[in-house]
């Protein structure tokens, strides 16, 4: 029951990111760069794993390069995947993660959530 959203709102327009809230009342936000950063599937995680980052961290520059001119990520479209995730179109040409609503709800970025998770990790 924690895993399911009572409301989703992906703001694409002002381009803010995705705020759900869930069914036990907890509320979290997600900008889409944290979620373009925490992307679930499996080139992202085997690329997080070797690098050692969490999900919705970004990766280091690479070496001369200059964050000023990088484009900001945002998603093209979003769709729901049955009734258990969302997928999103991001402008990097990216489509590939599938974001399980239990997922989204592991790694919410919330302070309260983020320090749960370094009391159990």
């Amino acid at each position: 029951m924690a895993f399911d959203p009572k409301s989703v709102q992906v703001n694409l327009s002002s381009g803010t990111g995705m705020d759900i809230e869930w069914k036990d009342g907890h509320r979290s936000h997600y900008s889409f760069q944290f979620l373009r950063d925490a992307c679930p599937c499996a080139l992202c995680d085997e690329e997080r794993d070797k690098s050692g980052r969490e999900p919705g961290v970004s990766p280091d520059a690479q070496p001369g390069a200059l964050p000023m001119f990088k484009p900001t990520v945002k998603p093209l479209s979003a769709q729901g995947v049955g009734k258990y995730a969302i997928k999103f179109q991001w402008n990097d040409n990216h489509d590939l993660g599938i974001y399980s609503w239990e997922f989204l709800r592991e790694v919410c970025p919330c302070a309260e959530c983020r320090a749960a998770r370094t009391v159990s990790a």
